[in-house]
């Protein structure tokens, strides 16, 4: 078993390893085919993409890939995708047509430190440059492999995921009535637990795994995600702006569709537990493979403070 120390020493690993590679995928030079870069649009998108996360996506997509027996660049540029996509959807979730904050990662958010029209800009150019780098073909050598993983990004992300997850979240703030608990799960599954998941079956995608242990492993992802939202939730409720680098106590200020506020908060704990008991049995179903890390990343999900 791997203790909490061990894995955020390789947590953080894998996160400079990420940084290093979007700072690489996000400069000045024009790509082949491209005209130019302009030099404001640049500087906005690496505001809302370096400097700052623990880069779980990727660090979930390249662990599940070595547990499968595949280790090298493919993997980390794969979860480089995925991470642009996620710095997207803060970088809009941010703005004052939906969650209206102005601090994230413990700095301005991208419309507070550039404007609105650059911060809409750059999520859109950090949306399409992750289908770029997913199409690469330093992903895999298997182009049947990058098509897969492209198409469970974009679902992930899309309509059926996280922006229809987002769209689900606003409309209920002004609904008449709660969410249903299941409805209020269904919404987080979208709006969170989508490329949580993803970022796992993304790198059983890329390791070719068999049926069975995707199976497995996609109840791994979605236990996973539903923690971390409902983590999320209780940090939100009982942490500071300080200790988590963004606003705290805005879900209850935005009358935002919670488990927390559903349930109560030694209700979302428990549950918040039994969900990280329930990836890490997931795991069972991958005999023969090291699954250490992603068994330790559970628990992590459920213990972490920001």
């Amino acid at each position: 078993m791997m203790d909490a120390s061990e894995f955020e020493t390789l947590l953080g690993v894998r996160a400079r390893a990420c940084e290093a590679a979007l700072d690489a995928l996000l400069t000045a030079t024009p790509a082949p085919g491209e005209i130019a870069r302009p030099e404001r649009l640049v500087a906005a998108m690496r505001h809302g993409a370096l400097g700052g996360g623990k880069r779980l996506r990727p660090f979930l997509t390249v662990e599940t890939a070595r547990a499968l027996g595949l280790e090298g660049e493919g993997p980390l540029l794969a979860g480089c995708a995925l991470e642009l996509i996620h710095c997207y959807s803060l970088v809009h979730d941010d703005l004052p047509a939906m969650d209206d904050d102005d601090l994230r990662r413990g700095r301005p958010t991208v419309h507070v430190a550039y404007d609105e029209a650059s911060a809409i800009l750059a999520g859109d150019g950090l949306l399409t440059l992750a289908f770029d780098v997913i199409c690469d073909e330093r992903v895999s050598a298997d182009p049947a492999r990058r098509l897969a993983a492209a198409q469970g990004l974009a679902r992930a992300a899309g309509i059926g995921g996280m922006a229809g997850g987002q769209a689900l979240d606003l409309a209920a703030e002004t609904a008449g009535a709660p969410l249903s608990a299941e409805d209020t799960m269904q919404m987080q599954a979208m709006k969170t637990g989508a490329l949580i998941a993803f970022a796992v079956d993304q790198g059983a995608i890329l390791a070719g795994a068999s049926d069975a242990e995707r199976a497995s492993l996609a109840r791994y992802g979605r236990a996973l995600g539903a923690c971390f939202q409902i983590a999320d939730d209780i940090l939100d409720a009982e942490s500071d702006a300080a200790t988590l680098g963004k606003r705290a106590g805005k879900d209850a200020g935005r009358n935002k569709a919670t488990l927390v506020a559903l349930l109560g908060l030694p209700a979302a704990k428990a549950r918040r537990e039994a969900l990280a008991r329930e990836a890490e049995a997931a795991l069972a179903g991958l005999p023969g493979r090291d699954v250490a890390v992603l068994a330790a990343a559970a628990r992590f999900v459920a213990s972490r403070r920001n």
